[in-house]
């Protein structure tokens, strides 16, 4: 039986596009796309008792009809690591990283259209997880990364059957590399950035939370944030719940000091960010300039009541250590949340309220920063 996949919509000029047929972006205004869908409130999203992996949640998904790409991804634990504030362990994904909840319906995407040519960009775990998402799929996959990634993460990649392209230059290089080959005939651009199927998997994120705790959600999500992938999608999560009764949280989203250009719009009140230097730092994986969605991350935050707050490369290693002290191995990146909140935080913005960060990749990946 044929199922529609739903189309796609500008954010910003109301687009609206085929998802069979769309060029990777509005070709209106070059900017992401959003999608078309809403489930229905009145349907059941309680979990359905199989299958062990985030397509539990397959009538809050917008893939309609039967799947068949998975690799039992989702259900993670969400373990206690101080008073009021749990962990939720998205590094115990199958490619080591919370990635793998957009990749996913990427890769169903891809499965459904039949490229010639998947093709990414990444600085590292968005590409792994493509590329596994691929393999398991039977799809061709091109990674496009950014001179200087972590060659764990690109040996990964290539293991998984991925040719990888290193570009010279930062991430915004290896994105715009990868958006031109999206242009060509035949190939399908899985972007976590671009692609609104990648954020209604990362989603599940808060529904897992939401299950978890007994049907509700906690006062405070801490969410790391360069180019907002998991706090949009954790956005969506939190209005189609509001829907169905149950408390929206305020949203804490976290940058890294070096890297910034969403804290630093949200201070100045602005509804867009512009772009920033992108100098060094050990949260990599956030260290995003110029973030496409920025209005769309912005009004999120600002509309749940939440706020932003940035972290040094000193807390940084600070927080990956005692994470590490406390059995919880992650990337540098992923101690970003746990730095803005945990002990010796600068400020307390939980403000005694309970909250749930996630630790989004293994620091198998990357080892102990130095």
């Amino acid at each position: 039986m044929s199922h529609a996949l739903p189309g796609y919509v500008c954010p910003d000029d109301a687009t609206r596009a085929d998802a069979r047929t769309a060029p990777w972006c509005c070709p209106v205004c070059a900017g992401p796309w959003d999608l078309d869908f809403t489930p229905n409130p009145a349907s059941a999203l309680e979990p359905a008792a199989g299958p062990n992996s985030l397509w539990r949640y397959g009538p809050a998904l917008p893939l309609p009809g039967a799947f068949s790409v998975s690799l039992a991804e989702g259900n993670t634990p969400l373990v206690p690591l101080a008073e009021r504030i749990h962990a939720k362990l998205d590094y115990l994904m199958p490619t080591l990283s919370f990635k793998d909840r957009g990749a996913v319906m990427l890769a169903e995407v891809a499965r459904r259209l039949g490229p010639r040519r998947v093709v990414a960009d990444s600085s590292g775990n968005a590409g792994t997880s493509v590329a596994a998402y691929c393999a398991r799929a039977g799809l061709s996959c091109e990674v496009f990364v950014p001179e200087g990634t972590s060659e764990k993460k690109t040996d990964q990649m290539r293991a998984h059957g991925a040719a990888v392209r290193v570009v010279p230059g930062g991430r915004e290089a290896a994105a715009a590399a990868a958006r031109a080959a999206a242009d060509t005939p035949g190939v399908f651009y899985a972007s976590h950035v671009f692609n609104p199927y990648f954020l209604h998997g990362t989603k599940t994120y808060v529904y897992e939370v939401w299950e978890a705790l007994g049907g509700r959600l906690p006062r405070t999500l801490v969410v790391p944030v360069g180019n907002g992938t998991l706090l949009l999608g954790a956005a969506l999560a939190v209005t189609e719940l509001a829907a169905r009764g149950v408390r929206p949280p305020s949203l804490i989203a976290v940058q890294a000091e070096a890297v910034a250009p969403l804290a630093r719009a949200f201070a100045a009140g602005a509804r867009d960010a512009d772009p920033v230097e992108r100098r060094p730092t050990l949260a990599e994986g956030i260290a995003i300039a110029a973030p496409p969605r920025a209005r769309q991350i912005l009004a999120a935050v600002r509309a749940s009541g939440g706020t932003f707050v940035t972290v040094t490369d000193a807390a940084l290693r600070r927080a990956q250590r005692d994470l590490a002290a406390r059995g919880l191995f992650v990337e540098p990146t992923a101690a970003a949340c746990w730095a803005a909140v945990g002990p010796g935080s600068p400020s307390d913005p939980l403000r005694g309220r309970s909250a749930v960060l996630p630790l989004c990749g293994a620091g198998a990946k990357t080892g102990l920063a130095p």
